[in-house]
């Protein structure tokens, strides 16, 4: 299978080529030519999440130089699972993808993307740089699938003083070949910085770059096991398709899941859950996409203004109407977010971290305005990440899980940096 770019100025690539360079050279986001037809009763209904994303990304990696390698990449990166809980509530579920090493769902492709990139081929006279913009979770997550592995650095960027202290604390607690930026300046735009250094062409010859972040065909594409698998096993067990509230902020992980739609899963509906951030709810309810300066919230990996991934989902739905009449998208204020975290929790003992908690106050209205059918919020991150929110609202401590408590036992530190590109650019040509 071949790859192009969302932009349809740059020339058609392999996998191995998409995953390497991270942006296609028009500025574009890497996508399939086609979107395969899978037939389900292919799945064996105890198929582990390894052999399940094998299964459904080998058409992907067909006639690509890493396909012999699918099995061992998919081994390697799926070591986790990604169990569907029933809620409290009747037909509602929690599917909760924050069970890997940095305790979010970053961790299932960033360890895919670092699977891929190990086995690529490439001049190893420079290290490869990986530079990653995070709104908190994707820069961790990478960090620690890249962390001590040869031939590569990390260059995260994250907005100084827009993350929850443990996910700050996790950023900068690498070291070694995993630096941490910490930018005077939004997600939005640590973002734009790092569009702009795959942009220069000058500053890729001296220092070779790739992406890790949603916009990296190599995050994008394993992001979908998980949705196939829970739906897989859903089914498997006699309930009708499974419908998804997605928290999103850069739409990577609910394109993963409209992707995996797309293949002939039997996933249902798939409703996207935002903070105060109103991009997607607004464009969804009729008016134009207009990228809008970012809100600082609680939920602070969903801050973003510019969704990257709108590219994919224009890719997949060009027409707007039609587009429009697949997916809703509803905001949830910071109030709200606190609300249902104190509610579930005082009525059912449910924790939930806040963006969780905005994709499960979205099902609690649908539930409200008389949705039907078995539904699942995806619970992106473990609420211990966000103690400082979630723990005066539940009146109680969270037990942090063994690899977190792990990472923030190291010692941390991020150097600032001005939210310029020029500054950048000086700091990739410095080392």
């Amino acid at each position: 299978m071949k790859f192009h770019s969302t932009r349809g100025e740059a020339r058609a690539a392999s996998l191995s080529e998409a995953i390497a360079a991270g942006l296609a050279t028009d500025g574009g986001l890497y996508v399939p030519d086609h979107m395969p037809q899978l037939d389900v009763d292919e799945f064996a209904a105890a198929a582990t999440l390894p052999v399940i994303a094998a299964r459904l990304l080998a058409p992907f990696f067909a006639t690509d130089a890493l396909s012999s390698q699918l099995d061992a990449i998919c081994t390697d990166a799926f070591t986790f699972p990604a169990p569907l809980r029933a809620l409290a509530t009747p037909h509602d579920h929690v599917l909760e993808l924050f069970h890997g090493p940095t305790a979010a769902f970053k961790d299932f492709g960033a360890r895919f993307l670092a699977a891929c990139m190990r086995r690529l081929p490439r001049d190893t006279s420079k290290p490869l740089t990986i530079l990653v913009a995070t709104s908190g979770d994707t820069g961790a997550a990478v960090g620690a699938a890249f962390s001590g592995v040869p031939g590569f650095r990390v260059v995260i960027l994250y907005p100084d003083g827009r993350v929850a202290p443990r996910q700050a604390h996790q950023l900068g607690c690498f070291g070694g070949n995993v630096t941490a930026l910490r930018v005077a300046g939004s997600f939005d735009e640590c973002q734009s910085m790092v569009k702009q250094a795959f942009a220069d062409a000058e500053l890729r010859a001296r220092v070779p770059l790739s992406s890790a972040n949603s916009i990296s065909l190599g995050r994008l594409l394993p992001q979908m096991a998980y949705y196939a698998h829970s739906a897989l096993a859903h089914r498997h067990g006699g309930g009708s398709p499974l419908n998804f509230v997605v928290p999103t902020g850069n739409l990577g992980n609910a394109v993963a899941g409209i992707l995996a739609r797309a293949c002939g899963l039997p996933i249902g509906r798939i409703v996207l859950a935002t903070n105060a951030n109103r991009v997607l709810p607004d464009f969804f309810g009729g008016a134009d996409y207009a990228p809008q300066a970012s809100v600082a919230t609680i939920a602070n990996a969903m801050d973003v203004g510019a969704p990257s991934n709108f590219e994919r989902l224009r890719w997949l739905y060009p027409d707007s109407t039609r587009l429009r009449g697949e997916f809703r998208a509803f905001s949830v204020s910071d109030a709200w977010i606190r609300a249902t975290i104190s509610d579930r929790c005082a009525r059912y003992g449910e924790v939930f971290c806040p963006h969780t908690a905005t994709a499960v106050h979205v099902l609690e209205r649908l539930r409200t305005d008389g949705e039907p059918g078995d539904w699942t919020a995806v619970a992106t991150a473990h609420p211990a990440k966000f103690g400082s929110v979630i723990e005066p609202l539940i009146a109680r401590q969270i037990v942090v899980p063994a690899a977190l408590a792990a990472l923030l036992s190291r010692p941390a530190n991020a150097e600032p940096l001005p939210a310029t590109y020029p500054a950048l650019r000086s700091r990739l040509l410095a080392d």
